[in-house]
């Protein structure tokens, strides 16, 4: 049994990295994204999809972000706020719960599960940031933090800020800079925590990852690549 998370600042190449992979031979993989994008999750409850699916068709948004309403409607807003949270909550917990259920099935049939994110890391303080956050927030770090599974091998994907701006324009390089090196103060303190290079070419840095994780498994790296002989 085991399991690899691909972890890494917009622009690492976690996507396309754990797709190629997943499409190798190299060992028996299967994919399963472990990040808060529905639309592009290959592993959801149906709840999950349904309200996103909602809320794309309908242009709902959360009642924190909804009109004020009148000084006679504010304590039913704060009511129905309250109860989006819980709800909210709730459906998440329940979301990534499944997801780790599925990933234990597949373990347990003798495959090795690759992770496109992994929630642990993205939901860390560190990584998300500072500011105000809700009561519903915090629980849900709280939880993640004490309860879920860990990957047995958490692969960091590292590169300059710039670099990573520059393949997808999001964020800033300021702000790429700062979840980069958290990651990587989180990775201090976590058992099977790797860095490799991505600003590498992506052929050298999928070998890198196939090498880290037949190193895992014990094997040596030239076995791996003789097209899943060594699983």
């Amino acid at each position: 049994m085991a399991s690899v998370a691909l972890i890494g600042p917009d622009g690492a190449g976690k996507t396309t990295l754990t797709r190629m992979l997943a499409a190798s031979r190299a060992f028996r993989f299967k994919y399963v994204y472990m990040g808060i994008d529905i639309g592009a999750s290959n592993v959801a409850l149906p709840t999950s999809r349904l309200a996103e699916a909602i809320k794309g068709r309908l242009g709902l948004a959360s009642p924190r972000h909804a009109p004020r309403a009148g000084a006679r409607g504010a304590g039913t807003a704060r009511r129905r706020g309250a109860l989006w949270s819980l709800a909210r909550l709730a459906n998440r917990l329940a979301d990534e719960w499944y997801r780790q259920a599925v990933s234990s099935v597949y373990q347990l049939r003798g495959f090795t599960v690759l992770y496109d994110r992994h929630f642990v890391f993205d939901f860390a303080e560190e990584v998300a940031g500072g500011g105000p956050e809700g009561f519903d927030r915090r629980v849900h770090r709280w939880l993640l933090d004490r309860f879920y599974p860990r990957p047995d091998l958490t692969i960091f994907l590292d590169a300059p800020g710039e670099l990573l701006f520059a393949r997808k324009g999001e964020l800033t390089v300021e702000e790429l800079e700062r979840r980069r090196h958290a990651f990587l103060r989180i990775g201090r303190d976590v058992p099977g925590f790797v860095r490799v290079d991505a600003s590498r070419p992506l052929a050298e840095v999928h070998a890198a990852i196939v090498q880290e994780i037949a190193r895992m498994k014990g094997l040596s790296p030239g076995t791996a690549a003789l097209g899943g002989m060594a699983r």
